[in-house]
């Protein structure tokens, strides 16, 4: 583990999986991540890649080849990841093609993942560098867990998520059988900024949306006010998940998505999938602020 702190804010992460497991303040000790409770969900901010979601039988195709590949990648729980960098207010992690990845990823690349902690806000930037001689394709984000509630008095009713322009975009929803993007789809904004927290929200598995105007999202409490923000400007997507019975909501940032019922497993045309050409480099990052109010 490694950790990271000022004079406002302590992290951590994960050597496994270069995973964040820990956003404390420093004068009150309020912590801001999920516990990871394995009786109900036991991560803290798995790194997605190279896709995100499931796969239709595990299974891709690329130029008539089958490949399998578990839900959300392979950066996530892996072990061969390293420390690339440590500066004074930086963690940066990298991960590189080796012999047992090729098998199921054939494609020579260095995924770099970086934590910056600045003031009271944490930084977390992908990059993802092509060092083979023909275009890769990847998908890229992040599965941040917030703790919810926050606070000894405050239920998770209490908590609902403020998005920074009026919203009317609809979740699509997930096959539970299979993990796959259904073509149904169901309204949950009502054109409001403000979609209230209850953990039967999620009896259907996440809400993902592809439309939102919005590319901030507030975690508020009824009763403590706004305890933590999220920008994600870089991102296409954008999941909202928890186990329905974990006090914990993951705002989570995605250029990709799971793939749908209907596909045909090809991944160089699967939605959301990302393109880099040979010898070029892929940046994306997106932010985690806490409210200075509670770091008093």
């Amino acid at each position: 583990m490694y950790t990271l702190k000022n004079d406002i804010l302590k992290i951590a992460v994960k050597k496994t999986g270069a995973e964040l497991c820990k956003i404390e303040s420093i004068k009150n000790n309020i912590e801001f991540i999920w516990n990871a409770n394995p009786d109900i969900w036991g991560s803290f901010a798995p790194n997605l890649f190279p896709i995100i979601g499931a796969l239709k039988d595990d299974t891709y195709f690329l130029k008539n080849k089958a490949y399998k590949l578990p839900k959300h990648g392979f950066v996530r729980h892996n072990q061969d990841i390293i420390l690339d960098k440590q500066t004074e207010n930086c963690l940066s992690f990298k991960l590189t093609n080796n012999a047992s990845l090729l098998k199921v990823y054939p494609f020579k690349f260095e995924f770099y993942i970086a934590f910056k902690l600045i003031d009271n806000t944490l930084e977390v930037c992908h990059t993802i560098k092509n060092i083979d001689d023909q275009p890769i394709y990847f998908s890229v984000g992040g599965h941040p867990a917030f703790k919810c509630p926050v606070f000894d008095n405050e239920s998770y009713n209490d908590y609902n998520l403020e998005f920074e322009h009026i919203e009317s975009s609809k979740t699509h929803l997930i096959n539970m059988e299979n993990g796959l993007i259904s073509s149904k789809t169901k309204s949950v904004f009502n054109d409001s900024k403000t979609l209230p927290l209850r953990h039967d929200l999620f009896n259907e598995d996440a809400l993902i949306f592809k439309d939102l105007k919005s590319k901030k999202v507030s975690l508020k409490s009824n009763l403590n006010g706004e305890i933590l923000s999220v920008s994600y400007h870089d991102f296409d997507y954008l999941g909202i998940w928890a186990k329905p019975n974990g006090d914990y909501v993951c705002i989570e940032p995605w250029l990709g998505i799971a793939a749908h019922e209907d596909t045909n497993q090809d991944l160089t045309t699967k939605e959301g999938i990302i393109k880099l050409e040979a010898e070029n480099t892929f940046k994306a990052s997106y932010s985690i602020e806490i409210s200075k109010a509670h770091l008093l």
